[in-house]
């Protein structure tokens, strides 16, 4: 019997970890910053239900968080076969979401030159948003044919759901699209850490290149 051989190229990788040991210094930080945001909320945030801080990646408080991230970040492009030896990865942006009931994320993706997206998830209740990844293909988008079955994961789909926990920090490229579904919890928030990251060319050392002894 002929046997056919199968390849998988041009993948679509998504990373999740638990680190809940980072939540009480990211939530005390996104506390304070929440509260300055009900004071002043953001320009580009229409939708009342949704509350959005401003950039707090400077926070000396979080700063074991942000080099986690960072570093992690550099290590997921490094073993993605980008050659980072002599590159760096900075935030562009770190910024807490909270949505309340019927708030949620229209499909987007993240460019200006972003290449890693993150999410930290601080506060989950029973029947919140969920993380939605789409199909990054647009050959395949247009042409798709019909499933068979629409709640399985198979080659042919053409979007994943993810079920956030409270702790867990997913990595994401900044070009794959991705949604939120809206929060079904009438009386919970819930709230999350998103961050894009970029790359830049590494600091060149000062230091003196070290003598040596000419034979």
């Amino acid at each position: 019997m002929d046997k056919l051989e199968e390849f998988h190229y041009f993948t679509t990788p998504v990373y999740a970890i638990r680190k809940p040991e980072f939540l009480p210094s990211v939530r005390a930080v996104t506390k304070e910053y929440l509260a300055k945001s009900a004071e002043k909320p953001c320009k580009k945030n229409k939708n009342p239900a949704t509350l959005m801080t401003s950039d707090f990646s400077g926070e000396p408080s979080i700063n074991e968080f942000v080099q986690y991230v960072s570093q992690t970040a550099w290590n997921i492009l490094d073993s993605q076969g980008y050659d980072m030896e002599h590159l760096v990865t900075y935030f562009m942006e770190m910024w807490t979401q909270e949505h309340n009931a019927g708030s949620g994320i229209d499909q987007h993706v993240h460019g200006h030159g972003a290449a890693i997206s993150a999410f930290y998830f601080l506060d989950v209740p029973e029947n919140s948003n969920q993380l939605i990844i789409y199909d990054p293909r647009p050959a395949k988008v247009i042409t798709n044919l019909p499933l068979k079955d629409m709640s399985q994961l198979t080659p042919g789909s053409v979007m994943a759901t993810f079920k956030p926990e409270e702790g867990t920090l997913y990595f994401t490229p900044s070009w794959l699209p991705h949604s939120f579904t809206r929060n079904s919890n009438k009386t919970k928030p819930m709230r999350f850490v998103h961050m894009n990251l970029n790359v830049s060319p590494a600091a060149k050392s000062k230091e003196p290149k070290p003598e040596v002894e000419i034979i």
